[in-house]
């Protein structure tokens, strides 16, 4: 969970923990970018939406100080993408909007999710968003500095990352293998459904991440990863890295058909898993020494990670007051806190993105199913 900048060439705005190099082989450009997803690309939804406090570690590399953005973060010199919910500090929507917020599920939220926005909450905002921006734009033009103008809403980029928690979720009950496949075909039916709507409201150009390997993530890994008969040839949940690999199976045969059922769609699917499974395996060769563990944790090695305090956070653990400090040299780990990956990772995820190397995918449509 922690993408992404959009650089310059690209989109001209910036996501959540990446950086994106100034050149690219890419040409692409767009008016303005709408994203929907989760912590990978939230720029202070969640912070703003619900008031969650973000520790003092994380914006550390770049901002120097918390940014709501979950990792240690670095920017590129152009606008930020600016969060729907923020409404401090008079924000600039004129080259999009985020709608993306942490902990956010792809499934309507329920009593027991941490976080209210789920996906179709996402597209509401939107729609009120468009609706709300055009009616403003028809009665004063000097708003057209501030907000998108009608046709660049048809022109635009909508982005999607998205699922992680979800599949995240399932874990937590007893659940076969089929009824998991069962739950994922129902994350991709709810997906493809805000697509469409998208597309009938004249949505054109779509990016879609498929969701990383998550049994790679150091708090699944303490969570679920105890015997190591449930462990992979990487140290990695195999349960939850088989459930990944259905997902973006799923995923990717929905934008096939999406794509024969909507001529005038244009779909980058980009494979983030293949991408960081290709970190995480060969860590040593990217410059990096600590594939699985957490920088900023507590418990120090293997994975520098308890269930029960968080980054940044201080508090009365095993009679004694602990805090789960940063670690010295970010730029050597893989992962940030647990869940989130480190700005130095996310750079490394972002270059590989933009050779377009991962982008379709088309091996993945003999990706096997969960055994």
């Amino acid at each position: 969970m922690a993408l992404l900048y959009i650089l310059h060439s690209l989109l001209k705005l910036a996501f959540l923990c990446s950086f994106w190099p100034t050149v690219s082989p890419l040409s692409l450009n767009y008016p303005a970018v709408f994203n929907f997803g989760d912590s990978n690309s939230d720029t202070g939804g969640l912070v703003a939406g619900k008031a969650f406090p973000m520790t003092q570690f994380n914006g550390e590399t770049y901002f120097h100080e918390p940014s709501g953005r979950f990792c240690d973060v670095e920017a590129m010199e152009f606008p930020y993408m600016n969060p729907y919910l923020e409404s401090v500090g008079s924000p600039n929507f004129q080259t999009g909007c985020n709608f993306a917020t942490g902990g956010s599920t792809i499934l309507p939220a329920n009593a027991a999710s941490t976080n209210p926005f789920s996906f179709n909450l996402q597209l509401s905002q939107f729609f009120r968003f468009k609706n709300r921006a055009l009616t403003l734009l028809s009665k004063d033009k000097q708003l057209q500095s501030y907000l998108p103008a009608e046709d660049d809403f048809n022109k635009a980029l909508y982005m999607f990352d998205i699922g992680q928690n979800d599949l995240d979720g399932v874990f937590y009950f007893p659940a076969s293998d089929e009824q998991v496949v069962a739950f994922i075909s129902k994350l991709i039916t709810e997906l493809n459904y805000g697509m469409k709507r998208l597309y009938d409201a004249g949505a054109r150009n779509f990016w879609v991440h498929n969701t990383g390997p998550l049994g790679c993530l150091p708090r699944i890994i303490a969570t679920f990863g105890r015997k190591p008969s449930n462990l992979d040839e990487y140290g990695c949940v195999a349960s939850h890295n088989r459930a990944a690999t259905v997902f973006n199976k799923k995923l990717h045969d929905m934008c096939l058909q999406f794509l024969a059922q909507s001529p005038e769609a244009n779909i980058t699917y980009v494979d983030i898993y293949s991408i960081k499974l290709n970190l995480i395996s060969n860590y040593s060769l990217y410059g990096f020494q600590q594939p699985l563990a957490a920088c900023c944790g507590y418990g120090g090695p293997p994975l520098n990670f308890d269930t029960r305090i968080a980054c940044g956070v201080t508090k009365d653990l095993n009679g004694g007051i602990v805090t789960a400090n940063p670690c010295n040299n970010t730029a050597e780990y893989i992962n940030w806190d647990g869940t989130h990956y480190t700005e130095a990772a996310n750079r490394f995820v972002a270059d590989e993105i933009l050779t377009g190397n991962y982008s379709d995918s088309p091996h993945l449509r003999n990706s096997p199913l969960l055994t």
